[in-house]
Parts: structure tokens; C-alpha cells; sequence
């Protein structure tokens, strides 16, 4: 079947190319793209290869909301027309039959996918909106993590960075009732953190954290989740634990060794968790159904809403740097 895509290619533009999907397979289902979420995190790291789930040309995207168009003779449990969410494509080839690496594949118009695997796709919540429940992964990686790290309420946390994955854990860590604190170097990315129900803020770039944290919690946070991706800040972030607190790895490091200093982490007697992926169903079904109910008010972090002709630009922008004002991106197919 006939799709147009997001390619990356190895030198890193992007372009909208037809592609040629295979048709459903007995077990696999076909669904017309509405919407895609963006993954600046994730997404730019496969595009810069600081990690690698396939060579290049790519189509990058995990996670995207639309409507099923056919059904394959095995599938009992899903009927032409359902609203799905979904994590990405299974197979995608270029004119000429050159194979494109999907990681996942969801910045696509249409979407081939084995539905009842861990990553294949399931009915949206009735009340969800798709050009929000689109984004549904990143949320669910900071839920996982704090389900993983389960800190109690009232007690203190410590969410260091809050682009996407920081802000689903602020908003988890805020559900559970806990004093949040939200550090980070961008003032917009602190605003948003606050709506998703952070209590204090701190910025990076103009105060002394350690300083401002102690303030809050004298003797370091319950649990700090390091949610950057950026190894550098590690040990800043292991600084910010109480004794016998709780350190989480919540972002992703890339496949190259990391380093910390040992000492600090040993001495406070610390448990470290290592979240990966998004905590699969019962994460990803648990945060659109907050977003149907409106306790999970996602929509307030995507700033940018765009059609997919203009996601080659928006992506060059993320790559290279050049507007800070990207944090949330939905591309919309029907256009």
C-alpha cells in the first residue's frame, strides 16, 4: 500500500517521500495516520546515531493516533473504524525498493502494525482527544519510572530536566501527592512544569541548586529522577538525594559507557532504578485515560501544532538548535 513518510537520510535532512508499505498480514492491521507525536529526546538521538535501531534512510516516530482502515483475517479484537493509539510501522520501503529503517515508523500516513504485540496498537479512551493522546508515550516513560522509583506522598522528588519525559514524571510524581521540585535551565519548561503541578521551580542557568533544593529539603530529596539524557549531569543530580534516598536514570544515555563518581552515591547508600521503555500497556492505557478524564492536561505541552508538509523544516529547526521556543510537536497527516 501507497504512504508518504518523514525520512531521514544519513546526512541528516528530511524530506516527505512516497513509501510502500506491505499490505495486512493475517495478524496485522492497517491505520490511516491522524497524528503523530514528536520524541525530541529519543527521536534526535537515533537521527545524530548517539544511538542506533537501524542504518539510515530513517523514518523516526513511536507513538500516533488514527483511525483503523483494515484488518487482517486473524484480528478478533479490532473492526475497521476504531480510534487506535499506536506505537509505529512495521515495514516501509522507498521508490525502488530501497528499505527504510522504521524506528518506529509513525511519521507515516498510514500505519501497518501488528496490534497485540507489546508495541503494536490499542482502542483510544473514549473522551480522548487524538491530537494530544498522540504524544501518549512520553508521559507513560515518566509514569513508568515513577511507578518503578514509587515514591509516597508527601514525600520530596526531584525531577532534573523537565522537557517531555520530566514533565510526565512531575505530573505522575504530582498525582501521587508528592512536593515536587522541578530544576531545569529553560524558564518556559519551568512554566510548564508548575501546569503540570510542580511546587517549586528552579532554574539552573541563574541559581545555585543544591543551595535551592536544600532550602526545600534540608537533607536532599526522597527520590531524584536525572530525566536530561545528558551523562554531564549525573552526579549534579546524585548530589541533590538524602541519605538512603532513591536515584533514578530516567533518561537515556546513549550506547556509549557513562561515568560517575562513586563515591557520593555509595556513601548516601542509594537505590538506582533503570527505567526503560514506556511501561508498556498498562502505562500507556493509564495516561490516555487521564487525558480523556482531564486529569492529565498533556495539550498544555505542545507548542507546536504542525501539517506534515512543514515537519522538515520543524525537525531541521530541533536538530541544528536554532528555536528554543520547540518542546511539544503533534504532526497532523490529513492535510
Amino acid at each position: 500500500m501507497k504512504a508518504r513518510a518523514l525520512i531521514c537520510d544519513d546526512r541528516q535532512r528530511f524530506s516527505i517521500d512516497d513509501v510502500t508499505l506491505r499490505d495486512p498480514g493475517p495478524d496485522q492491521i492497517a491505520i490511516r495516520t491522524h497524528y503523530s507525536g514528536v520524541s525530541i529526546g529519543t527521536e534526535f538521538a537515533l537521527i545524530r546515531n548517539k544511538i542506533s535501531w537501524g542504518p539510515y534512510p530513517l523514518c523516526t516516530g513511536y507513538m500516533g493516533a488514527g483511525v483503523v482502515e483494515a484488518v487482517g483475517k486473524d484480528i478478533t479484537n479490532f473492526a475497521v473504524g476504531d480510534e487506535v493509539y499506536f506505537r509505529g510501522n512495521d515495514y516501509m520501503e522507498l521508490a525502488g525498493g530501497r528499505r527504510v529503517s522504521c524506528v518506529q515508523g509513525a511519521h507515516c500516513s498510514s500505519v501497518v502494525t501488528r496490534p497485540n504485540t507489546s508495541h503494536g496498537a490499542a482502542k483510544m479512551i473514549p473522551g480522548a482527544r487524538m491530537d494530544t493522546a498522540c504524544s501518549f508515550v512520553m508521559p507513560a516513560v515518566g509514569l513508568f519510572g515513577t511507578d518503578m522509583a514509587n515514591p509516597r506522598m508527601g514525600q520530596t522528588t526531584v525531577v532534573y530536566g523537565v522537557g517531555l519525559i520530566g514533565l510526565g514524571v512531575v505530573a505522575a510524581c504530582a498525582h501521587r501527592g508528592c512536593v515536587v521540585i522541578a530544576v531545569d535551565i529553560n524558564q518556559k519548561q519551568l512554566e510548564l512544569a508548575k501546569e503540570m503541578g510542580a511546587d517549586h521551580l528552579i532554574n539552573g542557568s541563574s541559581q545555585n541548586v543544591p543551595a535551592e533544593v536544600r532550602k526545600i529539603a534540608p537533607e536532599g530529596a526522597d527520590v531524584v529522577f536525572e530525566s536530561t539524557g545528558l551523562p554531564q549531569c549525573l552526579d549534579p543530580a546524585i548530589e541533590l538525594c538524602r541519605p538512603f534516598g532513591s536515584f533514578v536514570w530516567q533518561g537515556n544515555y546513549g550506547e556509549a559507557p557513562v561515568s560517575l563518581h562513586f563515591i557520593p552515591p555509595h556513601g548516601k547508600r542509594l537505590k538506582m532504578f533503570f527505567p526503560c521503555d514506556d511501561g508498556l500497556q498498562a502505562c500507556r492505557r493509564a495516561v490516555v485515560k487521564n487525558m480523556a478524564m482531564g486529569a492529565l492536561k498533556w495539550e498544555k505541552t505542545i507548542t507546536h501544532r504542525i501539517g506534515f508538509q512543514e515537519a522538515p523544516a520543524v525537525f531541521d529547526k530541533i536538530n541544528k538548535g536554532t528555536d528554543k521556543s520547540i518542546i511539544g510537536v503533534v504532526i497532523g497527516w490529513n492535510d
